[in-house]
């Protein structure tokens, strides 16, 4: 799949950045390096799985490497986050993070810390800053309804050795109508209590069963609501600076300051308008928007031996072709054929 370009106009020549033609410029690199995951989360992959892309048309770590290190050195990148799928499936992770730490960016990861108890020092000592860990509910038994796999414990150790290892923790959580939406705030104050912060990220349609329905969705309102019945949230007046989260001061009902809460509307108050994110799917493509289904490739002529002009400017020009909302320039949701996983959070 190719971004078209056809009918844009032209891309300023002289601005080396990931700009795209809404003015947006792309400061913040995902880098998906596996489709594979160890649990099989009710809101992103059948029970099933999905099928396995072979192992050589995945970047290498010297790939990696080589595409990060373009987007820091002249395309303006400053901070990277791996994804997944899990990307602690990788035997090779802690290699990548240490090369790519060389290029000044900050590094963070998103997971579900399964398996991070016994490698979160040799990533902290490699590079890596902050991890985001997926976590919908901390009941063991609500966690196997929705995960399919009873590992709650393991992820709970995950956390608490990042934490031991200095990594900064944020957890996300997706609530799901009737199953851990009645939890949201016992998750909250886990958070709380442990200092990490809390990421409510309204359900998105990237499913890959395209099973995703907005009028069952739980809205950004209704967390809002949820949580108010337990604690007291004032805007936080800290810039957002482009990031995903409006984020939110907790207090106890008598004022007293417990923390921080995020709240990603993804789908009912859109900040597509403040977007500063490129993806680079474990394939290598360049995708410039979550929703869309545009793609480029970047690893096919790395591996032709195109030199680093060409793929910059490739990349350049699939970024400016960047849908404006949602991934389309019209007003309306696209469905992408591929699901988070495959696409990379």
């Amino acid at each position: 799949m190719r971004a078209t370009t056809a009918g844009l106009t032209p891309r300023p020549a002289d601005d080396p950045s990931l700009v795209d033609r809404f003015g947006r410029r792309a400061v913040d690199l995902r880098v998906s390096l596996t489709e594979r995951c160890n649990l099989r989360c009710t809101y992103c992959m059948p029970a099933e799985g999905l099928p396995v892309i072979p192992s050589d048309a995945l970047m290498t770590a010297d790939e990696i490497d080589r595409l990060v290190g373009l987007a820091a050195r002249d395309l303006g990148v400053r901070k990277v986050r791996f994804t997944g799928g899990e990307p602690l499936l990788r035997a090779d992770l802690a290699d990548i993070v240490r090369r790519c730490s060389a290029h000044g960016v900050e590094l963070s990861l998103t997971t579900n810390a399964i398996g991070l108890a016994n490698r979160a020092q040799a990533l902290a000592d490699a590079g890596l800053r902050r991890v985001n860990v997926s976590l919908d509910t901390v009941d063991p038994d609500v966690f196997a309804e929705v995960t399919r796999r009873p590992f709650l414990d393991r992820v709970l150790e995950g956390i608490a050795a990042a934490a031991d290892a200095g990594l900064g923790v944020k957890v996300n959580a997706v609530l799901l109508r009737g199953v851990n939406d009645h939890l949201a705030t016992d998750l909250l104050a886990w958070c709380l209590e442990r200092g990490h912060e809390l990421r409510f990220i309204e359900q998105m349609p990237l499913d890959p069963g395209h099973a995703w329905d907005g009028a069952t969705m739980i809205t950004a309102t209704e967390i809002r609501a949820v949580l108010g019945e337990r604690y007291v949230l004032t805007p936080d007046e800290a810039p957002r600076d482009g990031a995903p989260a409006e984020r939110y001061r907790v207090h106890t009902r008598d004022g007293a300051l417990l923390g921080t809460v995020g709240i990603i509307a993804s789908i009912t108050e859109s900040f597509c308008g403040d977007c500063t994110r490129t993806r680079l799917t474990a394939e290598g493509h360049v995708r410039s928007c979550l929703f869309s289904d545009d793609e480029v490739d970047l690893l096919g002529p790395l591996r032709a031996g195109a030199d680093d002009a060409v793929l910059t400017d490739t990349w350049r020009r699939a970024m400016w072709a960047k849908p404006r909302d949602h991934g389309d320039d019209v007003d309306g949701i696209v469905h992408p054929a591929r699901g988070m996983s495959a696409i990379g959070g």
